[in-house]
């Protein structure tokens, strides 16, 4: 970077990816930012500029940026790799160091988790560490055991109908604990997990609260508008799906035609193609985030919105394709497939998409934002 690069970057001010720092920094606190960066967007780290952007250099380029990759290879776990160069700002040396977005997420130092947050930094909690050992494929979330939860809290009726009738394993009470430890229902201390739980609790909501849904309908079109009906819909995943089945179909109607002379009902949208995006909203959701699936009927169109980014690699347009098949609950994804929820090809939207348009002639729209996936299907 250049002189006039570097003022310019430093009358912004420290933000997301800036950071000032003087030379005489301890080594624990420079390890902090760095870890923060890496565990966050990646960043930069300017060595001689006060937290007033006023610049004092540093005394001796070298030994600084020995001493910072030192930091970066010792005090970092794994290790991060940065990079550093020396620029003169009136007569003064400051040295810019580059971290980049970690590949081996997340990093810690000093047993602690890091990450960037505005300008400043603080120590992540444990969903952010979950949802980072998420992304980078590290765990499953879902198959990670609930706390204060027990074998008390299973319905063992629906574990021996799931074992006998939909994967034909003839299972009895000396052998099923070893059963439910290899299909992730239990972990090794017989502590229910997450999957185990949404699929085969007595009731997964006092332990797991948001993983719910919450449907409502509204008259208009403005979401600002109180609702004539809201449920909350709980219970296992099976339970919830058949649940929300019975709501919408209160509110989308029948229009009656004439077919061979005779009345006949059909739904102004097909039901398969909703029941479909709520098996995905409840199968792909990110459950580390404290929110419920929502489904929103309005007079227009039916929104549904699930909690959470896109896994990585997946994209609305490769959504849109039938080419994104990547997991963020495998165990969840794979009850839903033993159970007929769902195929193994990961093309459900895009085959409800296709029958919504083949029956409105209207296209579904996807959305991402912030914090979660919108699917919205227009009605006529």
């Amino acid at each position: 970077m250049n002189e006039v690069e570097i003022k310019e970057l430093i009358n912004k001010g420290e933000s997301h990816h800036l950071e000032f720092k003087r030379e005489d920094e301890n080594n624990r606190d420079f390890a902090k930012t760095i870890i923060a960066f890496a565990n966050t967007d990646g960043g930069k780290i300017l060595i001689g500029v006060n937290d007033d952007g006023n610049i004092c250099g540093v005394s001796n380029s070298d030994m600084v940026m020995r001493r910072i990759d030192d930091i970066a290879y010792q005090r970092c776990n794994p290790p991060i790799t940065v990079l550093q160069e020396v620029c003169r700002i009136d007569n003064k040396e400051i040295i810019i160091v580059s971290i980049p977005k970690g590949t081996q997420r997340p990093y810690m130092t000093d047993g602690r988790f890091y990450i960037r947050a505005s300008n400043r930094i603080r120590e992540a909690t444990r969903e952010e560490i979950l949802r980072i050992f998420q992304k980078n494929e590290s765990i499953f979330y879902d198959e990670l055991p609930v706390a204060k939860s027990s074998l008390d809290d299973m319905e063992y009726k629906d574990i021996y109908n799931f074992f006998n009738n939909y994967i034909n394993i003839r299972v009895n009470e000396n052998d099923i604990n070893y059963f439910l430890k290899n299909f992730n229902i239990i972990n090794q201390e017989n502590i229910p997990t997450i999957a185990g739980l949404l699929f085969f609790g007595k009731n997964p909501q006092k332990y797991l609260k948001e993983a719910r849904i919450v449907c409502s309908y509204i008259s208009g079109n403005d979401i600002s508008e109180e609702p004539a009906d809201l449920k909350n819909i709980t219970g296992t995943i099976p339970e919830m799906i058949n649940n929300v089945e019975q709501f919408i179909n209160l509110y989308i109607p029948e229009p009656h035609k004439i077919k061979d002379f005779k009345p006949e009902l059909t739904k102004e949208i097909p039901i398969s193609a909703i029941r479909e995006f709520v098996i995905n909203a409840l199968g792909h959701r990110d459950y580390t985030i404290n929110a419920p699936v929502r489904i929103i009927i309005f007079f227009d169109r039916i929104e549904i919105h699930s909690p959470g980014n896109l896994p990585n690699t997946v994209t609305v347009d490769k959504i849109k394709l039938g080419g994104a098949h990547v997991l963020r609950n495998s165990t969840i994804y794979n009850f839903l497939y033993k159970y007929g929820f769902v195929t193994d090809l990961g093309s459900g939207i895009r085959r409800a998409s296709e029958l919504i348009k083949n029956t409105i002639e209207k296209e579904i729209g996807l959305e991402q934002n912030d914090s979660e996936f919108i699917v919205i299907v227009p009605r006529k």
